[in-house]
C-alpha cells in the first residue's frame, strides 16, 4: 500500500508543492508550502484516528492532504481540481489502488470552500485540517503597513490549536487573537465561509463544530 511517506518522498511533489508556493508567494499569499501541507497532513490524520474511523482512512486522509495544494503550480483558480488530477497521475504511479485513488482525489477536489463539499471522512477530514491552519507563521509579507485583510487576520493569531474529543464527538477550533492587530468581526468577514464549510464537514463525521476566540465560545 502507498504511504504518506510515499508521497512525502516523491521528487515531483516536493517541486510541485515549492514551486506552487513560490507562485502563490509572488501573487502575495500567504504561505502555502511544505510546512503548510505537513500541519495540514497530521491533523488530518489525527482527527479520524481519535474519532476511531479505521486508520488506513485516517492514511488516505493525511495523504490528501499532503497534496491538497499541489495545483497551485498551474494556477490558484480551480488549483482543487486540477490538483486531484495531477495526484491521480502522481499516486498511480506510485502503484495505489483504483479505490484508494478515488477517495483522495474527491477530497483533494472538495477541500475549496468555493465548490467543495465533504463527500468522504478523509474529505471531511482535510477540510477541518485545512480551515484550521490559521497562524501568524503563514504571513509572508514583512512590512505590516501595507498588510491585506488576510495578511491582518492571519498575523492576529497568536495561537491556533484543533481539539478533537471522540467521546464528546465535537472538533474545536481554539484561536487566540490579537484584537488590536485584527478585530474578532474581520476574522469573520474572510473566515465566515470556511467556518460553515468546517461545520458540514464536522456533521459529516458525526460531531459537532465549535469555534472559540479568546476564550468566547462562537459557534
Amino acid at each position: 500500500m502507498v504511504s504518506v511517506d510515499d508521497v512525502k518522498n516523491n521528487q515531483v511533489v516536493q517541486v510541485f508543492i515549492r514551486k506552487g508556493n513560490e507562485h502563490l508567494g509572488t501573487l502575495g499569499y500567504t504561505d502555502h508550502g511544505l510546512a503548510h501541507v505537513a500541519v495540514v497532513a497530521d491533523r488530518a490524520y489525527t482527527i479520524l484516528t481519535e474519532l476511531g474511523f479505521p486508520q488506513r482512512e485516517a492514511e488516505l486522509a493525511a495523504i490528501a492532504a499532503y497534496l491538497h495544494d499541489i495545483g497551485n503550480v498551474i494556477n490558484r483558480v480551480g488549483h482543487s481540481q486540477s490538483g486531484a488530477l495531477m495526484a491521480l497521475h502522481i499516486l498511480r504511479g506510485l502503484g495505489m489502488e483504483p479505490d484508494e485513488m478515488a477517495v483522495v482525489a474527491a477530497a483533494i477536489g472538495n477541500h475549496d470552500e468555493g465548490s467543495g463539499q465533504p463527500v468522504n471522512r478523509p474529505a471531511a477530514a482535510l477540510i477541518l485540517a485545512d480551515k484550521s491552519h490559521v497562524h501568524r507563521s503563514r504571513v509572508r509579507n514583512p512590512d505590516m503597513s501595507t498588510f491585506d485583510i488576510h495578511d491582518r487576520v492571519n498575523y492576529a493569531v497568536e495561537e491556533a490549536v484543533l481539539k478533537v474529543d471522540g467521546q464528546r464527538r465535537s472538533v474545536t477550533m481554539e484561536l487566540t487573537i490579537d484584537i488590536n492587530i485584527c478585530p474578532v468581526m474581520e476574522y469573520f468577514e474572510i473566515f465566515l465561509s470556511r467556518m460553515v464549510m468546517c461545520r458540514r464537514a464536522a456533521d459529516f463525521l458525526n460531531c459537532q463544530f465549535e469555534l472559540i476566540i479568546n476564550g468566547a465560545k462562537l459557534l
